[in-house]
Formats: C-alpha cells, structure tokens, sequence
C-alpha cells in the first residue's frame, strides 16, 4: 500500500496547478482503499512477483475517486469523509474537470502494462459504472422500484469497480478463466455487501463516523434497500411516509422516516442480504491457496459488513 501511495502521488503530476490541488485534496481525504488493496492481495495470493499490481492498484484508486468527484456533483454534496467536498471547496466545474483528468491519467497507466485484456477489463467497468450512474439518476424519487432493480444498479455503479479489482490479480498471475471468474464473482459480491452496509448506515451510522450527512440518501430521493423494504413490507402508514419523502425528497421528514425503518425490521432484513453477499463472496475464494493474502481477503468480507463508516 505504501508503493502504491508513492505512485498516486507521482501520477498526480499536472503542471496545471488547480488539477494538482483538487486531486491532491480529494486522494489525501482518507478512505479505506479498499478497491486497490484488493488488487494487491488478489495478485499476491495468487502468486504475482511484479510490479505492475502497484501500478493498476493506484489505477482503481484514480478510477474511483473520479467517480466520487463527479458524484458529488451530481448529488449536490457537501460532506464526504467528514471534510468538505472538492466540490463545495472547489466549485462544480473544477470538480468534473479533475474528475476528467484522473479518468484520462488512469487510461494512461493503464497502456504501461501492456496487456489489451487489462485494457478491456478496465475500460468495460468504467463504461459499466457510468451507466449505473445513470440508473440511479432515472431511479431518483421512484416508489415503484423492487430489491432486484436496486440490486443492479449498485452491481453496476459500485461493485462492478469491485469486480475488476479482483479479476485484475488473477489476469497478473496468468491464471485461468476459471480462477479469473472466481475472483471478479468475489468482488462483485463483495461489493455488492458494501453499498449494502452504506446504505444501512444512512438510516443507523453516526454522522461523525460515517464522514456525511445522514439522510442524504433521503434528500437526494434515492431509493435504497432499507426504504426499498418499508415500502414493500412495512405497515401501511410507514410505507406512504416513506413513499412522500422519496417523491418530494425530503430531509425534513427524515425522523418519521427513521423511524419507519427502525420499526419495521428494514435494517435487519438489509444487512441480512449484506451478509449473504459477503458469504457468497468468501465461497469464492476456495480454490486459492492458504496464505496471509488469502486471509486478507476473507477478513475484507467481514470488513464489508461489520463497521459503523
């Protein structure tokens, strides 16, 4: 991890000096690094004695944090990580733009490996996330979403960069197609387990632990797992709370919300699902040998789904 922060910060690099300080702020925000540090194991458990997994580890990272730029943009935030967000520091337009460089940085490093089925694999995740961007842009404020068109959109929007996290260690160590799909179905489920637990802690997390405003989700009108439920499932009262502050997006309504899925069960029904895609997850790794990286990677899925940020 520590190579792999030399080379995010030598990738920085811009002479534009806005470029550097937007970039610089955002990277140097914190986070768990969880994307890249799966590529680090996965290469590793399987063996992998280059280098090139410190090079596509700090990729994921420029890949993800672009992702956040734009996000926050988007969603109009202002609180990430308990900071500011670049956007709210920066502006709207500095914040796409970087976002911008550090897709077009990450494509660079990328042509240092060599490999077209790296190049694949990356370029068909970042199209993928994009387009699961853009269905939770469609999704915003619908009372008629089920848990399996939710499910897509965070298979695409946060656990496919996931996925290709975790396939890109097994296409370092040259290993089968079979040993690659063991690893990218890890972190799909993996990420899938994560966006889960997010979205729970929306509705349970201490705003000083989770680094953002709690009912977020509820402003911006996203349907998620826990609302999801208490429409579906809760009593009829809970459900039509639930469906007003989604169609209107309304973070003044957040405690009757709150309180709509504390009691009727949506958070115990959510990390449920979390922990069967954690399971899932770990089920996909045991063809691989035993070692300290194999273990990382089991302790990854508890991680998942057992934190309170």
């Amino acid at each position: 991890m520590a190579i792999m922060d030399n080379v995010i910060r030598d990738r920085l690099y811009s002479d534009v000096v806005l470029v550097r300080q937007v970039a610089e702020y955002i990277v140097a925000s914190g986070g768990k690094r969880l994307r890249p540090m799966i590529t680090l194991l996965s290469a590793q458990a399987l063996g992998y004695q280059g280098q090139h997994h410190h090079e596509l580890a700090a990729v994921i990272e420029f890949i993800h944090t672009a992702t956040l730029l734009h996000d926050d943009v988007v969603d109009e935030s202002s609180l990430r990580r308990g900071r500011d967000t670049a956007n709210a520091l920066f502006g709207n337009a500095a914040s796409v733009l970087v976002g911008d460089f550090l897709y077009s940085r990450a494509f660079q490093m990328m042509v240092n490996c060599g490999s077209m089925r790296i190049m694949e694999v990356l370029s068909d995740a970042t199209n993928i996330i994009a387009e699961g961007e853009v269905l939770q842009l469609m999704n915003i404020g619908n009372i008629d979403i089920d848990e399996a068109d939710y499910l897509k959109v965070i298979r695409y929007k946060t656990a496919k960069l996931f996925e290709a996290a975790s396939r890109l260690g097994a296409i370092l160590a040259n290993q089968d197609a079979s040993t690659e799909d063991a690893l990218a179905r890890y972190g799909m489920h993996l990420g899938t387990a994560f966006q889960i637990i997010d979205d729970v802690l929306d509705y349970s997390g201490k705003q000083e632990e989770i680094g953002k405003s709690l009912g977020d989700d509820l402003a911006e009108g996203k349907p998620t797992l826990p609302l999801i439920y208490v429409m579906r499932h809760g009593q009829a009262d809970a459900a039509a709370t639930v469906k007003d502050a989604l169609e209107h997006a309304k973070r003044e309504n957040f405690s009757a919300v709150l309180n709509a899925v504390q009691q009727s069960g949506a958070l115990e029904y959510a990390r449920n699902v979390a922990q069967k895609e954690a399971q899932l997850a770990k089920e996909c790794l045991v063809q691989l040998p035993d070692s300290p990286h194999t273990q990382a990677l089991l302790a990854l899925a508890d991680l998942a789904i057992d934190r309170n940020s």
